[in-house]
């Protein structure tokens, strides 16, 4: 081996230079330019914002559109309407209702058998004549007792009699006028115990208590009608159901959340299920001053202002309350 070969084999090999590394200035240009392009789009191009829309008072002359700021569901009911029942327990002989008809205040619906009544009515007058007549014989004993009395107190005063005839006279005088006075107070009773005959016998008539649609009828007749039954066996506790239409209204029961939007007065259009298509105008009557703590609801009492034919109780109904009447206030609250 030569000498160079072994300097050669001495020799230590050093790895090459990296190239030299270039600043890699895209990854901070990037972002740059991202939130660049990010704020020109939001000065330059349209984008959705939340508006509030308020719905002012209407001014008189000037046609408002008003919208619907709350749709509840509810169902139309009769403010007024009676289960019209008997005063008595009797037997029914007459029925003059069905179902659908029309009755004005006071007619006849319906009569009892009224033979027990009729007695009671010809025995309670009976007893009034009686009690006139013995009346009669107070008054006649009165008068014949009154000048014996009288003859006996000159005859005292003279000394033509004793004491104790007089007392015997003054006894049956006081006697007589306590007994006329008693006879007296007799004729009363005894008219009065006719007059309760003859309601009595009225009571086996029945009337409707109010003009209305007669919607149930409920009795027949032969079948028994009482005031204080319970509804069971074959004993009935009314004639029929009358209602009264002009009463109608819907009662809705309005989320807590949403009662602000509602005020008494405020317009409403009521939808009606079976007429999907009309609208009716209404207008709310009261909101009932509690809440239903099972549902979080309350309830509010919604009016027609326009009477419908096609109307009728326990339709589903749909007000939806307007807010052209509303202060602007309460609109942008609803909005």
């Amino acid at each position: 081996m030569n000498q160079a070969a072994l300097i050669e084999q001495l020799k230590i090999e050093r790895p090459a230079e990296p190239p030299p590394r270039r600043f890699a200035w895209w990854w901070v240009a990037t972002p740059v330019l991202v939130a660049a392009a990010a704020a020109a789009l939001y000065v330059f191009l349209p984008r959705a914002v939340p508006i509030q829309v308020a719905v002012a008072e209407p001014v008189a002359g000037v046609a408002v559109g008003p919208s619907s700021i709350l749709d509840a569901s509810g169902y139309v009911v009769a403010r007024r309407q009676a289960t019209v029942s008997a005063k008595i327990t009797g037997k029914v002989v007459a029925v003059g209702i069905e179902e659908g008809q029309r009755v004005e205040r006071d007619e006849i619906i319906a009569r009892l058998d009224d033979t027990n009544a009729k007695a009671g009515v010809a025995q309670a007058r009976a007893e009034l004549e009686q009690a006139r007549a013995n009346l009669m014989a107070a008054e006649v004993a009165l008068t014949n007792a009154k000048p014996t009395f009288q003859r006996n107190e000159q005859q005292l005063a003279r000394a033509v009699i004793s004491a104790q005839t007089f007392d015997t006279a003054k006894a049956s005088y006081d006697a007589a006028r306590t007994g006329l006075d008693v006879a007296a107070r007799a004729v009363e009773v005894a008219g009065a115990r006719v007059e309760l005959a003859q309601r009595n016998l009225d009571d086996t008539v029945v009337r409707a208590p109010f003009a209305g649609i007669v919607t149930v009828k409920a009795a027949q007749e032969g079948e028994m009608v009482s005031p204080i039954s319970a509804g069971g066996g074959f004993t009935r506790t009314g004639i029929g159901t009358i209602v009264d239409m002009s009463s109608l209204e819907v009662e809705v029961d309005v989320g807590e959340s949403f009662i602000s939007r509602v005020a008494t007065g405020q317009a409403a259009a009521i939808t009606l299920n079976p007429y999907p298509d009309r609208r009716i105008p209404g207008r709310v009557v009261a909101i009932i001053p509690t809440a239903d703590r099972a549902k979080a609801t309350v309830k509010v009492r919604v009016g027609f202002e326009q009477r419908d034919a096609d109307v009728l109780p326990e339709m589903g109904a749909l007000p939806g309350l307007r807010a052209a009447r509303l202060p602007l206030a309460t609109a942008l609250r609803a909005t």
